[in-house]
């Protein structure tokens, strides 16, 4: 399997970034990892292990990226409206340095994004955020209300960056129809805590008629074991 390190400075963020790209071709995944985890954790934990034929056989590209998490959502001694500014520097850090590399390094015009828990967000907000750049989204166990990381704080950038509220709220035609495009699938266990807030999100998905797959699994399932298993069945859609 075809393996490589990718390190430069991001303008952007004002430090260095690393990345990991998994294959030689097919559909690009972009990976977000756990929360404040690193680019190489999926590969650590075994997810590039079980996609080992997806990859080899030249159907799907991973690139596992790095955060800033610790800078941002768990910045707990930064002021909240800097934490949310962090974020959103990083948001244009994929915009405008992740995804050209991306473009450059695999020309396949099928891009999706991927995450398990913390990364699920992450995967699942830069999709309703940039929809016209995405065409899959696969978030495994993840939570998408996100005010309980500001300690009571709030503002447009963390609404926008909220996809539980802002998504009720959206109105807009065009971003609507952008987002209906995207092939979304959201997988989490019944006995998850974040599971009553997957069935709200999924609801409020309905609501604005954005086709999706909901899946519930048995159990807690919020592990890399599960996880595993969980991305052979949705990667290619199912």
């Amino acid at each position: 399997m075809n393996r490589e390190y990718h390190k430069w400075y991001s303008p952007t963020l004002n430090r260095e970034m690393e990345l990991l790209v998994f294959g030689h071709g097919g559909a690009r995944m972009i990976v977000f990892p756990t929360s404040r985890a690193r680019f190489f954790e999926y590969e650590d934990r075994g997810m590039v292990w079980a996609l080992r034929d997806h990859v080899e056989s030249g159907n799907l590209q991973l690139f596992c990226v790095d955060s800033v998490d610790a800078e941002s959502f768990y910045a707990r001694s930064v002021h909240p409206s800097g934490r949310i500014m962090r974020h959103l520097q990083y948001d244009q850090y994929l915009v405008r340095e992740l995804l050209p590399f991306v473009w450059w390094r695999n020309p396949t015009p099928f891009t999706i994004v991927h995450g398990c828990s913390f990364g699920a967000y992450h995967a699942v907000n830069f999709a309703l955020r940039h929809p016209e750049l995405v065409n899959r989204a696969i978030a495994l166990s993840g939570k998408y209300q996100m005010r309980g990381f500001f300690d009571g704080y709030y503002d447009d950038n963390i609404y926008y960056n909220n996809p539980s509220e802002f998504i009720v709220h959206e109105q807009d035609p065009g971003r609507l129809d952008q987002i209906r495009k995207v092939d979304m699938i959201i997988a989490i266990g019944e006995h998850d805590p974040a599971y009553q807030n997957n069935r709200e999100f999924s609801s409020a998905l309905w609501s604005k008629n954005i086709w999706h797959a909901f899946r519930v699994w048995n159990g807690w399932s919020h592990d890399w074991p599960y996880w595993q298993q969980m991305i052979r069945w949705y990667v290619s859609g199912a």
